[in-house]
């Protein structure tokens, strides 16, 4: 389905009973996981085995692709990274609702794609890079929609976009205060502490 090589294609159910049994999850985690996913299946194995043109990376040794069945297109994102957390694997979720899929990834927190038909899907992953590491890194932010500083490694940048996020919103909220005060003294030390944060982005 994502056009990923037919070496690559396995089919092994992921019975959520055997999750359930294997991880510590509370009733209710569980209860909500099962409202909202029906079936999961291993689609895809990603390894030198299956792609002898890439290496082994330092750190990844193989990635899998997990089809996640929804029993409902708006679903709570907690349900997946519950499961990404459970399994200390390096997975790209496929998730499905109907005749359409999204494809999430957790690393250090969780990314997603829009809805896409499935006829339009081939092209969602690409195997891009000369060893697992490379390959991993250019799926989560091919898929974050972000791109990896040369200095810095896939967890670091991902750190430094939350921080510069969080900022961002500080720097809208200053605004807005500002604008709404009507004292000129207390508009003038806002004014002071925005020029300050803006010197940080």
């Amino acid at each position: 389905m994502l056009g990923l090589p037919p070496t690559t294609e396995v089919k092994r159910p992921l019975p959520k009973a055997q999750l359930f049994k294997r991880f510590d999850w509370t009733p209710s985690q569980r209860d909500s996981f099962d409202g909202e996913v029906s079936r999961l299946d291993f689609v895809n194995w990603i390894s030198p085995r299956t792609v002898p043109a890439i290496a082994v990376g330092n750190e990844v040794k193989e990635i899998f692709v997990v089809e996640v069945v929804l029993k409902r297109r708006y679903f709570d994102a907690k349900s997946i990274e519950l499961l990404a957390k459970a399994i200390p694997q390096r997975i790209v979720y496929l998730l499905s609702y109907g005749d359409e899929v999204m494809l999430a990834v957790y690393h250090t927190k969780l990314f997603t794609t829009g809805w896409h038909l499935i006829p339009n899907v081939s092209d969602l992953i690409s195997l891009n890079g000369l060893n697992l590491d490379a390959v991993w890194e250019n799926i989560v932010s091919s898929i974050g929609q972000f791109s990896v500083e040369k200095d810095k490694s896939l967890s670091e940048q991902i750190k430094v976009d939350e921080e510069r996020a969080k900022l961002e919103r500080q720097i809208a909220a200053l605004e807005r205060q500002m604008n709404a005060t009507k004292q000129p003294r207390r508009k003038r030390e806002l004014f002071v502490e925005l020029q300050k944060m803006k010197t940080l982005l």
